[in-house]
């Protein structure tokens, strides 16, 4: 077991000397949970291959599952890229800092551990003043998210003392991040751009800055898995609680979740529905009800995803049945991951 060292900072106006204590730990190779504005990443020197080992070890994450490089400033790009095509430096000069990742070729300078040994990099650079002075003293930070690999990405300094005190060597609690879902990521490497993960990005926003249309595969909806994974999210079971989910979708939800309910009901189990406020309404059922959000308002209902997969555990239910939303803008985020997370498919 680590040694963890935790702090609580102000996410506007971080303490220096906590973001020095944790900038020596990644430049002496250790590993570092800090927030972003998506969710908490865990992080190490992107240029030390046995620091980023760490990372995997400490998540128990496959080694063929690769990273995200996160930097603090678009001169960066190029330390970590080998080329990046002019489109998708414009894009980037737009988007960042914030919630969008792009594939590129990789420089000799990043380490086979962060790629899977891929030719190709995940970079991004986070829209969160803690991670972008930590990285503007560190250098470039390989981090997937902070969590047991296959659970529910954290969005609290909570949920990361869960997952992570003990396997670590420090925490930077700066409260609840700002979206909730990851980001989004593109595969800038070839052409017609593709979709990998989708994420708090609207992928309708990326499009039109990009000037071109961007290839949604049916993985990127969470329907399946690519067959190589480039970037985190690709492959793999993800953001699951241990107690089984049942996702219900399409454009009748409430007459759908009654009837999921009721014959678990009738079997025995214990059920939680976690519904939009909408549907709550209509649903008068013996069961106990969370609302995660407004289907007016996704950013909202992205925000609280998480957060609910990882109460489910703690509600002293059989089953969750959740209901879906449409996949437009942040909407084909949330379906992402909850298709992911579900056990069965309604």
């Amino acid at each position: 077991m680590t040694l963890t060292k935790v702090f609580s900072v102000d996410p506007l106006n971080p303490c220096e000397e906590v973001l020095k204590i944790c900038c020596e730990v990644v430049k002496g190779g250790g590993i570092v949970v800090f927030p972003t504005e998506t969710v908490y990443g865990l992080g190490a020197s992107a240029f030390n291959g046995e620091a980023v080992k760490k990372i995997f070890i400490a998540k128990g994450r496959p080694a063929d599952n690769p990273l995200i490089v996160h930097i603090s400033r678009v001169e960066q790009l190029y330390e970590v890229a080998d080329s990046v095509p002019e489109e998708v430096l414009n894009a980037v000069k737009v988007f960042w800092p914030g919630p969008f990742t792009v594939i590129v070729r990789k420089s000799t300078r990043v380490v086979k551990e962060v790629t899977a040994g891929l030719p190709t990099v995940a970079v991004r650079m986070p829209a969160h003043p803690v991670a972008l002075k930590l990285i503007d003293c560190a250098g470039p930070i390989a981090a997937p998210s902070a969590n047991i690999s296959g659970r529910p990405s954290p969005t609290t300094g909570f949920h990361v003392m869960m997952d992570m005190f003990g396997r670590v060597d420090a925490i930077i609690d700066a409260g609840e991040t700002l979206y909730g879902v990851e980001s989004t990521i593109i595969d800038t490497t070839s052409k017609p751009y593709k979709l990998l993960r989708p994420g708090a990005m609207p992928i309708e926003k990326i499009a039109e800055v990009l000037r071109q249309g961007v290839l949604i595969p049916v993985q990127a909806r969470g329907l399946g898995e690519f067959e190589k994974a480039l970037a985190p999210g690709m492959r793999y079971k993800h953001y699951s609680p241990e107690t089984p989910v049942i996702l219900v979708e399409g454009l009748n939800t409430v007459q759908a979740i009654k009837k999921v309910v009721e014959e678990l009901v009738k079997e025995g189990k214990r059920v939680v529905a976690i519904v939009s406020s909408e549907t709550a309404k209509n649903l008068e059922m013996p069961i106990r009800l969370v609302t995660y959000g407004s289907r007016a308002n996704l950013f909202e209902i992205a925000k609280n995803l998480f957060k609910v997969l990882r109460e489910i555990d703690s509600m002293g239910v059989d089953i969750a049945v959740i209901e879906g939303v449409e996949e437009k803008g942040l909407g084909l985020a949330v379906m992402n991951r909850l298709r992911k997370a579900a056990s069965k498919i309604v």
